[in-house]
């Protein structure tokens, strides 16, 4: 191999490790077929919660091309407990593109961009063991065509500095 072709490859592998997040938890994204998501297509994410007295923040990521045909979503989630009693089921609004100018909110070069949303600020979580979150799309439309992929993540709230 030539020294160029191994800093290629080298450079490669080390921007394809993923980001190191002490404070992280849960991360899962679920890909949509054809890059749309039916209403009738409810992704639902398990995770585990060991530490009772420690706060968390619930993400959702949201991954939508340029040709998505409006400025927001709407998205339900559920969220249940080990006990398979609901904690929580809130409708949430988030803007993938700036109503005035439609230009893209969230990261991302071409047309495709990705966005993570606070969703639960600061929940805890009163029993150890596994919890489901279950999103909906809200859309009042039947296909989401342009919305690529959706996921959870969870995080650990960061201790104030002192």
């Amino acid at each position: 191999m030539t020294n160029v072709f191994r800093l290629l490859l080298l450079a490669v592998l080390l921007l394809s490790l993923p980001a190191c997040d002490p404070n992280g938890v849960y991360e899962k994204n679920i890909d949509f077929d054809e890059y749309t998501w039916g209403v009738q297509v409810k992704p639902a994410f398990t995770f585990e919660i060991q530490d009772t007295t420690q706060r968390y923040d619930v993400y959702f990521n949201v991954r939508n091309a340029s040709a998505y045909g409006y400025y927001n979503l709407y998205l339900k989630h559920t969220l249940t407990g080990p006990d398979q009693k609901p904690i929580s089921q809130l409708l949430h609004h988030m803007l993938l593109m700036d109503p005035q100018t439609g230009e893209p909110r969230g990261d991302g070069t071409g047309d495709i961009f990705d966005h993570s949303f606070l969703a639960l600020r600061n929940q805890q979580f009163r029993q150890a063991g596994t919890y489901k979150i279950v999103l909906e799309q809200y859309m009042r439309q039947e296909q989401l065509p342009g919305i690529m992929a959706v996921g959870v993540r969870v995080t650990k709230v960061a201790a104030p500095a002192k």
